[in-house]
């Protein structure tokens, strides 16, 4: 077929370069921009200059692609005016593949193609021509360019690049509905023939599903496919060129079409009768048993609610969905007895949660199953008559008094005997006894309220046949009051009285407490003893109120004559029979200051102010006096370290040594030592200059005999003192060589103005009276104690 084209071509080919040679037309195309003939006007307008057209000029030749013939394919041929057949015109062709894959006759102009073209690699070949004088090497016609295009022919056939295809079409959908589109793609020539021009064709799939030969979109054929009938189909898809006709190249690729699953199916029990045996003894809400119905939907289209629709089966039973297996699971609502009811019937319901309304039409989706329970028999434990019992007993019941009694029955048909006893390891046997017979609990020993108001007991039962099985029942016993307490003092703290206290003045209010329980609340009354005599300090005066004041009697109380008081005091309650106890209050007497509503004495008085407790006093004295020793440890190693001072040898610039230590007055004992001034005498050896370092031994004993010398002056005479002084620096060898000044300072002596220091002053008595310091108040009162001691040692 090829060969054929080509042939038929190739005439075609050389009439056309003939005709075009002989008559000199021109195939160009026209350009927009002015050419070398045209002029642009000055108001925009192109004038058009005519001129003979030439002949050498080319739009384009053409090739077939994929010649396979022997020898070199024909192209065209070039042919300029100035050829006059003698061989003297030269042609030369370049550019595009030229000398290689296309070759020109230089006399003749006859343009072959050497090699096979392939037009999707390259489409066309831009190439150029020109015409030589072969014998001057002239231009005879300038470079025409020209296109040598690749004729397409149906070498490729169409292919699937996206291939091979996954798609899913929901199950019983309508006729027609579009599952995929795929499309084909052809490397040919669309722009020329059949070749590009694809046709899509269906190979297997029928008569599921079909394709559209132009589009190729793929629609199910067949309406209300069903998914649980077969899920997976393969279809096969074809694309043809040249139209599909005969001769055409083609390409196919697989689709598999995979059917989703839809609600169509409703649940089905596989049997409509179903038994389950349960004991009497089983648990109330664990599971008793499954059922299932069963769905051929997938995912949430086969969610199931189980539900039982019968009153009879509801009360008793519950059931719900499991979610992973999609079970029913039965499970008891209420305990189960044999004696009562053996039977139970439940009409259970399964119904899909997720209903499509398309498929309404084939029916409810939902079917229904008998469970018959059948309740088996169980030997029970005994059962109490109530499930908590509540008893009472007084107080002080003697041992054996009777509480209560408990009973319980076997629920079995044969009925059983039952016994009785107590939990062994509760606090309450030690207090309690059943009798395992009858069931009556009695107490071991007197009870007391006031020690345990409650006491709580477990009875246990079991079957004299079957001991094993137990029974457990709560009793509670409460311990009611009797009036077996005296009532006491509330308080047992110190009663603070006041040295300014006036008789008739209320010193406290106290009240009672009493352990027992009053139903209709406590009645107490106070009063001083009877059979003491009457108390010269103190009255008690009842407020009626469980209340009662304490009354000063006298004024001007003295802690310093006496300090404490005692006062005892009758309390009695309103109870039956009515209980008195007598409670003593010890009173502090000390002076007061007055706080608001609140009295309390000096001392206690900085104590609780200050909040703080006295082992916390005694902590912080102790903290004060560690860090006052420290102090006074640190100051003393300080004033006893002496600093030697140090003066390099080498430095020999003069040395002016000043002393200006000011005195601080008389109380200054201690910034500078005057007793070498006033009594040279005390000067017990004499002290190295500590600026200089002595060079000899003899400088040594020099000096040492001058200062015994000076230890023989006058005690007085403290000119002559600092006069040798100075003659021993003079004359003292082993100072430096370069001066130094030492400057003793001396204000004489025989002051007529006498000392006013207080501390050389006689002690005189003094005869100031402080007795008037009695009338200022309690205030001053110990201010006056003091002074009053220090006269009378004085006086002594």
């Amino acid at each position: 077929m090829r060969m054929s084209a080509t042939s038929c071509l190739c005439p075609f080919l050389v009439c056309l370069c003939f005709i075009q040679r002989c008559c000199g037309a021109s195939h160009h195309v026209s350009a927009k921009v002015p050419s070398k003939n045209q002029t642009k006007l000055a108001n925009g307008e192109t004038e058009v200059h005519h001129r003979p057209k030439r002949g050498w000029i080319w739009n384009q030749f053409f090739v077939l692609e994929e010649h396979l013939g022997p020898e070199a394919q024909y192209v065209g041929k070039l042919h300029s005016n100035s050829d006059k057949g003698d061989g003297s015109v030269r042609y030369i062709l370049s550019g595009d593949g030229a000398g290689t894959i296309f070759i020109i006759d230089e006399v003749t102009g006859d343009i072959h193609a050497t090699k096979s073209l392939d037009r999707e690699r390259k489409a066309h070949y831009v190439l150029h021509a020109q015409a030589l004088d072969r014998n001057t090497e002239d231009a005879l016609e300038p470079k025409s360019e020209f296109i040598i295009k690749v004729q397409d022919i149906n070498d490729n056939p169409p292919k699937f690049p996206d291939g091979p295809f996954v798609a899913t079409v929901p199950e019983m959908s309508e006729l027609g509905t579009s599952v995929l589109q795929v499309t084909a793609s052809d490397a040919d020539d669309p722009t020329y023939g059949n070749s590009a021009r694809i046709v899509y064709s269906i190979l297997q799939g029928q008569p599921y599903f079909s394709v559209d030969p132009k589009t190729g979109i793929i629609r199910t054929a067949l309406s209300d496919m069903d998914r649980e009938a077969r899920e997976h189909y393969a279809v096969v898809i074809q694309a043809k060129d040249m139209a599909g006709q005969v001769g055409g190249l083609s390409g196919s690729t697989t689709i598999n079409i995979t059917l989703t699953d839809v609600n169509d199916n409703p649940p089905m029990f596989p049997q409509k009768n179903y038994q389950l045996y349960v004991p009497e003894s089983a648990q109330v809400g664990k599971p008793v048993g499954k059922i299932k119905a069963n769905d051929e939907d997938l995912g949430i289209n086969a969610d199931i609610k189980y539900s039982i629709i019968n009153s009879e089966g509801a009360n008793m039973f519950s059931i719900s969905t499991e979610r992973d297996t999609r079970e029913g699971i039965v499970s008891l609502k209420k305990p189960l007895n044999y004696e009562r009811k053996k039977t139970y019937t439940l009409h259970i319901e399964g119904t899909n949660t997720h209903v499509d309304p398309r498929f309404s039409y084939l029916g409810s989706f939902k079917d229904t199953a008998t469970l018959k329970i059948t309740v088996g028999d169980v030997d029970e434990a005994p059962v109490f008559s109530i499930d908590h019992y509540i008893m009472d007993v007084y107080e002080n019941s003697p041992s054996g008094t009777e509480v209560g009694a408990v009973t319980a029955r076997d629920p079995d048909s044969r009925n059983s005997p039952v016994r009785y006893f107590l939990e062994s390891k509760e606090e309450g046997m030690r207090y309690f006894r059943i009798d395992e017979s009858s069931g009556l609990i009695r107490t071991t020993q007197p009870l007391d309220r006031e020690d345990a108001s409650w006491h709580n007991i477990t009875v246990m039962a079991s079957e004299v046949d079957s001991p094993s099985l137990l029974s457990h029942v709560p009793v509670t016993v409460q311990v009611l009051d009797m009036n077996d307490n005296p009532p006491e003092i509330a308080t047992d703290e110190e009663v603070i009285v006041c040295e300014s206290s006036r008789p008739g003045q209320v010193i406290q209010t106290v009240t009672a407490v009493d352990k027992d329980d009053f139903a209709n609340g406590q009645r107490f009354s106070f009063a001083l003893p009877s059979l003491l005599p009457v108390n010269p300090n103190f009255t008690l005066k009842d407020n009626e109120d469980n209340t009662a004041s304490i009354i000063a009697r006298r004024r001007r109380f003295n802690h310093l004559t006496q300090d404490l008081y005692e006062l005892p005091i009758v309390v009695q309650d309103g109870g039956e029979p009515s209980l008195s106890g007598t409670s003593t209050l010890t009173l502090r007497v000390c002076p007061c200051q007055s706080h608001g509503r609140i009295r309390m004495c000096q001392g206690e008085a900085f104590l609780s102010s200050a909040g703080l407790s006295t082992g916390a006093l005694i902590a912080i004295l102790l903290c004060i006096v560690i860090l006052l020793a420290i102090v006074v440890l640190f100051i003393t190693l300080r004033r006893s370290k002496k600093e030697p001072l140090i003066i390099s040898e080498e430095d020999i610039r003069e040395n002016v040594v000043t002393y200006d230590d000011e005195g601080g007055g008389e109380e200054d004992t201690e910034a500078f030592d005057i007793i070498a001034l006033r009594n040279p005498a005390a000067a017990e050896e004499l002290k190295f200059r500590r600026d200089v370092r002595p060079e000899a031994g003899e400088d040594c004993a020099e000096a040492r005999g001058r200062r015994s010398a000076s230890l023989e002056l006058d005690e007085e005479d403290v000119y002559e003192f600092i006069k040798q002084r100075l003659e021993e620096a003079d004359m003292d060898t082993s100072g430096p060589p370069y001066d130094s000044l030492q400057t003793y300072a001396y204000e004489g002596q025989g002051s007529p103005t006498g000392s006013v220091s207080p501390l050389d002053t006689p002690a005189t008595q003094s005869e100031q009276d402080y007795n008037y310091l009695d009338n200022w108040g309690p205030e001053f009162q110990k201010l006056a104690e003091l002074y009053a001691e220090v006269e009378s040692d004085a006086t002594t």
